[in-house]
């Protein structure tokens, strides 16, 4: 098995997460997970990470966009989840988001 693996040095860059409150239970773990492996390639999580909470998936890309055009970051991360259920509202999340 081979592995590819990069090199982030993330000392001094500025960051953006963007996170879905909707399914909180999952979305909180991705954000924790995506906060700590930044503090580990030597982001200050302090000063260099910001976090945008939105509604649901469905409103990540725009809050993404809206983010992206300030230019105040060098990287962003978007964290959502979407269940399937019983009802057909999975597919139209997915679909758009």
């Amino acid at each position: 098995m081979g592995v590819i693996e990069g090199k982030l040095d993330a000392t001094g860059m500025r960051f953006c997460i963007i996170a879905s409150r909707f399914n909180s239970f999952i979305t909180d773990r991705l954000l924790g997970g995506a906060v700590g492996a930044l503090g580990r390639h030597g982001a200050n999580t302090v000063d260099d990470v910001d976090v945008v909470w939105v509604p649901g998936a469905f409103e990540i890309s725009l809050c993404a966009h809206k983010v992206a055009a300030t230019g105040k970051y060098d990287a962003l991360i978007c964290v959502g989840a979407v269940i399937r259920g019983e009802t057909p509202h999975f597919d139209y999340i997915c679909s758009e988001a």
